[in-house]
């Protein structure tokens, strides 16, 4: 536990003054109608949605995630989420266009666009609950279960005080404003952020104890933790760290704020930009931000706590008020954070604060426009009111918070729920890529997707058969049990397993009727091979534009390139080999001006 010097309360409680102000500003407008509420009018500019992307993704538990993973499997770790840019970067090349003249207030209405009959309407209703309510429950309780441990080690607060004082406040401010306050305050809180954790890693380094980059970069706790690049020569962490995330987890698995072709609150914010141009260019923002920007202060830090913080038993001597449930290497972060001096210490807390909030209220207005929007005025009450929809979402959003606080007080580690997420999506990503542009898919294949890849995660994650398939540790007897397969094969079979399952329903099934197709096609205009039977087959007329996905994928490849580049060169630069960081951040600038030349053959200005 730390004490707080004068300028620290200063700089929280103004910090909290300001959000709530900005809840209470836009509260008379956002409670104007569902529409202003859960999409701001569809009137937001890129860099304000792009800003409030990245804002969201920087929660209280992606630090603590990032330090877990470097101290457990070293810098290389970080692939198990820096593979995710490539489906962010076909979302902005691709799919963001679709979704913007798609038109849907949610990426869950979506489903009747594309779908058709009783097993669209389930589907829409289902998912509405299974996102809206317990996937997006499990995130926020993994960012709360952050926040504990945060409270738990800086302030020495116990959960429930955690949660009573950035709780309330968030919930406040989520209920009155809305998605617009929701949006406004992010662009506050990811600059309290970013300047937290940046000020926070230069800290850290120069400590006492580290005794600065030089001697960082050496010590014998470290040097083994540094490559970007796992160890080739190790082949199960090659295939465990690199192999599975590039060449299945990003396409296959469903991740908030990474979904294949887009969804969740990153599609909220597509649907909520003023036109097209406006929404490529907010998630263009998104993912050079939040892959090429933020990653290093975070990987500093958790570097920094393998000098300081050794192992668990270190972390546990230092702060033996700490719960044994709750111990854990992401603890490393937070304490860590303890040796900052007044005023940055203020800081970074407001910074912590910023991320929690900032998560919290967009999962809070993107869960309840679920229940409100795809469930409540669907099937509850079709005729209720703009006004109506607009107090149950402001209650659904208070109920949310209750809930998935109440299941932060269970869980153990971030890591830990980053991994069932993954499971219970595995296998649907690619539905998601293809539904746009296969027209034989059906709200069956989805329904089958989602069943089978849960379904399976259970089996496999909390029965005894994922021992006897993959091996593990008997709970019991402490010993290890060989598998039938090595455990890195779970993710890869869980996906094989769904992705036939989903291919032979939507083969066994009728497909969607021509009157769904033609709507469809006309209203998003995909084009491509994957509508030519509908073509044929159809006596409407439709308008054939030139396709620009495989333009779209090129662009990909580039962005990946140049993002990847910017990444890895920021890293060269602070691990001192000038070299391979000159070479990396020329090759970037190059792909920079290449890559704008064809963005602007895909789109027109953005700008």
């Amino acid at each position: 536990m730390i004490d707080l010097a004068t300028i620290d309360y200063i700089l929280i409680f103004s910090f909290f003054a300001i959000t709530l102000g900005v809840g209470f500003y836009v509260s008379k407008k956002s409670g104007k109608s569902s529409s202003e509420y859960f999409l701001s009018g569809r009137t937001m500019p890129w860099w304000l949605l792009g800003v409030s992307m990245v804002a969201t993704t920087f929660s209280t538990d992606t630090p603590n995630l990032v330090t877990d993973i470097v101290r457990n499997n070293g810098v290389s770790g970080n692939w198990v989420w820096w593979a995710f840019l490539l489906t962010g970067l076909l979302t902005v090349f691709i799919y963001a266009k679709l979704w913007r003249k798609s038109n849907v207030n949610t990426d869950i209405e979506f489903y009747e666009l594309r779908y058709g009959g009783k097993p669209a309407k389930f589907l829409r209703a289902f998912r509405a609950i299974y996102l809206g309510v317990i996937f997006n429950v499990l995130a926020m309780a993994a960012v709360t279960l952050a926040a504990i441990k945060i409270g738990q080690v800086m302030l020495g607060l116990s959960a429930l005080e955690t949660i009573g004082l950035a709780g309330v406040v968030t919930v406040i401010f989520s209920t009155l404003g809305g998605f617009k306050g929701v949006v406004y305050t992010d662009f506050i809180l990811f600059f309290t952020a970013i300047i937290g954790g940046v000020g926070a890693a230069y800290y850290c380094v120069n400590l006492p104890e580290v005794g600065g980059l030089e001697n960082l970069l050496t010590h014998n706790n470290v040097a083994g933790k540094l490559s970007i690049l796992p160890d080739f020569s190790n082949t199960e962490t090659l295939i465990t760290l690199l192999i599975i995330p590039l060449a299945v987890q990003w396409w296959s698995a469903w991740y908030p704020g990474a979904e294949p072709g887009g969804g969740g609150y990153v599609a909220q914010r597509m649907l909520a930009a003023k036109n097209e141009n406006h929404a490529i260019g907010a998630t263009f923002f998104f993912n050079v931000l939040h892959y090429a920007l933020r990653p290093w202060p975070w990987i500093l830090v958790a570097l920094t706590s393998l000098i300081v913080y050794p192992d668990i038993a270190s972390i546990q001597e230092a702060f033996p008020n700490v719960s044994e449930d709750k111990l854990g290497h992401d603890l490393a972060y937070s304490a860590m954070l303890t040796k900052l001096p007044a005023g940055l210490l203020g800081l970074v807390i407001a910074s912590l604060v910023a991320a929690y909030m900032s998560t919290i209220s967009t999962h809070l207005n993107w869960g309840s426009s679920y229940i409100v929007n795809d469930f409540y005025a669907r099937y509850v009450k079709k005729n209720a009111s703009e006004k109506e929809q607009v107090n149950v979402g402001r209650i659904s959003t208070i109920i949310l918070m209750v809930v998935s606080a109440t299941l932060a007080l269970i869980l153990q580690n971030a890591l830990q729920l980053f991994n069932i997420i993954l499971m219970f999506g595995a296998g649907t990503g690619l539905i998601f890529l293809l539904r746009w542009f296969w027209w034989r898919i059906n709200a069956w294949s989805e329904i089958t997707a989602m069943l089978v890849s849960g379904i399976i995660s259970i089996l496999f994650n909390f029965t005894g058969l994922g021992i006897i398939v993959f091996g593990g540790v008997d709970t019991v007897t402490n010993q290890e049990i060989p598998g039938i397969l090595p455990g890195w094969a779970t993710y890869p079979v869980i996906v094989l397993i769904t992705t036939t399952s989903w291919l032979l329903a939507t083969f066994l099934t009728k497909p969607e009727s021509r009157a769904t197709l033609i709507n469809f096609y006309q209203k998003t205009q995909p084009g491509g091979p994957g509508w030519e039977r509908i073509f044929k087959e159809s006596n409407t007329k439709f308008e054939k534009k030139d396709w620009n996905v495989p333009s779209g994928i090129l662009a990909t490849i580039l962005g990946c390139f140049t993002i990847y580049g910017a990444l890895f060169g920021t890293g060269y630069w602070i691990y001192g080999k000038y070299l391979k960081a000159s070479i990396l951040t020329i090759v970037v600038i190059i792909l920079s001006f290449v890559l704008r030349k064809l963005w602007f053959r895909i789109k027109s200005d953005i700008f």
